[in-house]
């Protein structure tokens, strides 16, 4: 990345430009991120494709001021944070659901390594505010929850106030990598990101989400819920809550489409 383009991507989430490339900058990094770019699945119902390259995202994030899924948004972060100097690795991880890890690819987290590794991952939804230490196995209290690592095989669970949440590949991949999992994400209909739509940001007190028409917002651990009446309310949600600007609402296509 040019120096240009590390500075724009620093202005969209609101952080400076670290002294230097070390763990209390990648913490500020990783918050300031979740605090700026939504985890959200659009494109997929927009009909806009997902390209899997540094550049694309990057532009996706910061020019068109975007979110994406777990492949754009890690693949866009490990990329600014490899531009400030940050040793970064992509990690596979296969995501639990009804306690059993899910297929190899199924997201993509990061390795960051300083004095210690670090898990890094601001494309998960609700996880951790901040990076994890990736050799403990012990409690971290982290403002998300209390998180755990534990051992399995070669590879390590993260456990999140007691629930598993994805199986973690230690080994280093590449983004392309990921490409074939990230095409069956966005066109399987087997794929919950097929099947739903969601727009979701961290915000300071707890979170905010748009899923659909319903807007959901968690304060201080109280969730109100709030059907939107009509297009036009949508797409202003979109801005005010987002950031994001569309020219059409995005809708979940039926079987029969």
């Amino acid at each position: 990345m040019k120096d240009s383009a590390v500075d724009a991507y620093l202005a969209r989430i609101g952080a400076a430009r670290p002294d230097r490339p070390d763990a209390e900058a990648l913490r500020r990094l990783q918050h300031a991120h979740l605090l700026s770019v939504p985890f959200e699945n659009l494109s997929i119902h927009l009909g806009e494709p997902i390209v899997l390259d540094g550049p694309s995202l990057v532009e996706k994030v910061v020019d068109r001021r975007r979110g994406g899924f777990c492949y754009e948004l890690n693949g866009a972060f490990g990329t600014l944070l490899t531009a400030l100097g940050y040793q970064v690795t992509l990690l596979s991880a296969r995501v639990f659901e009804d306690d059993r890890p899910g297929p190899p690819f199924d997201h993509l987290a990061l390795r960051v390594d300083l004095d210690e590794p670090w898990l890094v991952d601001v494309g998960f939804g609700k996880f951790s505010r901040h990076p994890l230490r990736l050799e403990a196995r012990d409690d971290q209290h982290d403002p998300g929850g209390v998180f755990r690592i534990t051992e399995h095989g070669g590879d390590v669970d993260v456990i999140l106030d007691g629930r598993p949440e994805y199986r973690l590949d230690l080994r280093p991949y590449e983004l392309g990598d990921f490409v074939p999992t990230c095409w069956w994400q966005q066109t399987s209909p087997l794929s919950h990101f097929t099947r739903s739509l969601t727009c979701s940001l961290m915000t300071e007190p707890g979170r905010v989400t748009l899923s659909g028409t319903k807007l959901i917002s968690t304060v201080d651990g109280e969730r109100r819920e709030h059907v939107l009446d009509g297009d036009a309310d949508v797409l202003a949600a979109y801005r005010t809550y987002f950031g994001i600007t569309l020219d059409r609402v995005p809708t979940v296509a039926t079987a029969s489409e």
